[in-house]
């Protein structure tokens, strides 16, 4: 299953981090969805209800865009089912937070949007899963590998930067031009399939879009942790195929949901059981025995320096708490902007707080 995730990207960082290609093989920045950006709040700690960025074809929205079109909407955690008659989602007997691939076309819930094509990337810096030991629980955050090791050194000596690009500020077309890009060296952000759902309520109020998880049986690196993982899309021709549904057929679609066993973890303290409890010590590396700090990996080296200060970015203060959870947001701490790639930002006071 997957029950709580992490996005701390601003929401141009999140559309710069989410360029893709094409079926031509051009390279495209999505656009966030008209006032989507809005809604979405970086968080540490993000629970069902809240919102989440999501992927997705721009043809969902407009009828006359291409299929390989992808934009960037806010979407709400728990699909709600568009043939939901009831007044309040709060109703809804059972949770749809999590879809298993393998009764995908069992339930109405989920087998009408997957042949309608509703397909979806939830994007994240990465998802928390607890491993029970005894009476406790472990909590583990787990993420794409953010180093390519050289052969000549360690995997504690060397990283690479991710290499990937976006447009020139000022530029008002989102496709790539030869020699006015630059590089996107943050965090890659784990790409999870998911079906999503457009809800309107009986009275006439505003649509809500809202998202379901994929799962798939955990891949053997993951199984002692949990026997459940998100079914995750490893690359841009994977994130393409998975949303151009005019191209891929809904057969063909079910396919790509397999475990992968490309993904790296670590412990982490039991802070993040709480909801509430939104800061980058969600995060930290800890020592399940020692209950202390452990020694970082080559991959959570570079998340620590992902979340180090830098000039170059512009987050976004939170101001209200989300509509869907009620709870009240702290005060936020000193703006907290991207370079690099977990020690320097975990360490840095500057790293805001945030719940949704």
């Amino acid at each position: 299953m997957c029950g709580r995730t992490a996005c701390t990207l601003d929401p141009e960082e999140v559309s710069r981090a989410s360029r893709y290609r094409n079926r031509h093989g051009q390279r495209r920045q999505p656009r966030w969805r008209d006032g989507d950006a809005d809604k979405y709040r970086p968080s540490y700690n993000k629970s069902p209800q809240s919102f989440s960025p999501v992927l997705l074809s721009q043809r969902h929205f407009d009828k006359d865009a291409s299929v390989d079109e992808c934009v960037v909407a806010a979407m709400r955690w728990g699909l709600i089912p568009s043939w939901f008659r009831e007044d309040d989602p709060r109703k809804m007997q059972y949770s749809t937070n999590n879809c298993r691939s393998e009764s995908l076309l069992d339930k109405k819930s989920y087998k009408d949007p997957f042949l309608k094509g509703q397909r979806c990337v939830i994007l994240a810096d990465g998802f928390y899963e607890w491993r029970r030991q005894g009476k406790e629980k472990q909590p583990f955050f787990i993420y794409f590998p953010q180093s390519q090791p050289d052969s000549s050194l360690g995997e504690e000596e060397q990283w690479d930067e991710i290499d990937v690009e976006f447009p020139p500020e000022g530029k008002a077309s989102n496709i790539e031009e030869e020699g006015e890009t630059d590089k996107w060296t943050g965090w890659r952000l784990l790409t999870i399939a998911g079906l999503f759902d457009c809800w309107k309520p009986p009275g006439g109020e505003e649509p809500i879009y809202t998202y379901t998880v994929i799962t798939v049986d955990a891949s053997p690196n993951l199984q002692n942790i949990h026997d459940r993982m998100p079914a995750v899309l490893d690359g841009e021709a994977d994130v393409r195929r998975w949303l151009d549904f005019g191209e891929v057929k809904s057969s063909d679609a079910l396919k790509m949901l397999q475990p992968t066993n490309l993904l790296t973890f670590h412990p982490v303290s039991s802070l993040v059981n709480n909801s509430r409890n939104n800061s980058p010590e969600c995060l930290q590396p800890v020592d399940p025995q020692a209950k202390k700090e452990s020694k970082p990996t080559a991959s959570s080296k570079m998340m620590m320096s992902w979340l180090k200060d830098s000039p170059s970015s512009k987050r976004k203060e939170p101001s209200t708490c989300d509509a869907t959870t009620q709870e009240q947001q702290p005060k936020a701490k000193e703006d907290l902007k991207s370079s690099g790639i977990l020690e320097n930002w975990l360490k840095s006071a500057s790293k805001k707080a945030r719940i949704d």
